[in-house]
């Protein structure tokens, strides 16, 4: 999977935060405030061919189940979407 715009994941006294280098910073004005299970998934992404892949992961690391973790995929990529932050 890959992302459309340039990202980096930083912890701030316990909290997640994406931020835009590169290209993103020109055109993407602000931070995104993630949680601890959104910054596992962006950290998937790039290891990871699928939705399918992703939701594997979350469940080696999580104790939840398929479905659960697959809308949780799910509701992550498309708050990126929403974003402007296409994910492929």
């Amino acid at each position: 999977m890959k992302s459309n715009y340039e990202f980096v994941k930083r912890e701030i006294a316990g909290e997640y935060f994406l931020v835009p280098i590169g290209k993103a910073a020109k055109v993407f004005d602000g931070i995104i405030a993630i949680n601890e299970l959104g910054a596992f998934i962006f950290d998937c992404v790039p290891e990871c061919a699928d939705v399918e892949a992703v939701t594997d992961r979350i469940l080696e690391r999580y104790d939840t189940d398929r479905e659960t973790a697959l809308q949780d995929v799910r509701a992550f990529f498309d708050a990126l979407r929403a974003a402007g932050i296409e994910v492929e």
